[in-house]
């Protein structure tokens, strides 16, 4: 995976969610948008930052229909350690899924080869499960949930919107381009 347009693979885990072991399956997350935000590792640094900044992103992102998986290869037991330890981490309402055995990671190629460590990846899925936004970075360099949100919006309306495409820092409401041959060399 991590190509645009490629189908969710298989997976079978278990997610730390509202103080409970969950079983999540690569079917669950069918029927509705999903984000796979894939981190280093548990007890960190910029990892935090990142996942606070989405907890408080996390209700805007349900309301729009969009379940949240972070994922990285620690286990669901380390993952309640952490929400337990951590005034950031403690924030956290969406699924911390355990990929100690890397599947999750490797389906969607963001594993780093010789480390057993996921890359900080980004990855947004349709509700049929196809890939639909990729976005990562380095490990000294943190995402903005905000961005994300924006970026989910824009996806979401081109889906809904055929014949209408989103242009750069589209905001929901602002205007949108429909492309043709008049607009050939015209913007």
């Amino acid at each position: 995976m991590g190509i645009i347009g490629s189908q969710l693979k298989p997976f079978a885990t278990t997610s730390y969610k509202d103080g409970a072991f969950v079983e999540v399956t690569d079917k669950d997350v069918l029927g509705k948008w999903a984000v796979f935000f894939f981190y280093p590792a548990d007890f960190t640094f910029v990892c935090p930052t990142e996942l606070e900044d989405l907890a408080d992103k996390y209700d805007e992102l349900k309301a729009m229909g969009v379940e949240v998986y972070a994922v990285s290869t620690d286990t669901h037991f380390s993952h309640k350690a952490w929400h337990d330890s951590s005034p950031a981490i403690s924030k956290i309402k969406y699924h911390m899924l355990g990929d100690q055995n890397h599947v999750i990671s490797n389906n969607f190629n963001t594993l780093r080869e010789g480390v057993g460590l996921a890359d900080r990846g980004t990855f947004v899925v349709d509700p049929a499960g196809v890939l639909q936004l990729v976005e990562v970075t380095p490990e000294g360099v943190g995402r903005n949930a905000a961005e994300l949100v924006r970026k989910i919006k824009a996806a979401k309306y081109w889906q809904e919107h055929p014949g209408q495409v989103c242009p750069a820092k589209w905001e929901e409401g602002a205007e949108t381009l429909a492309p043709s041959i008049d607009l050939v060399g015209k913007i």
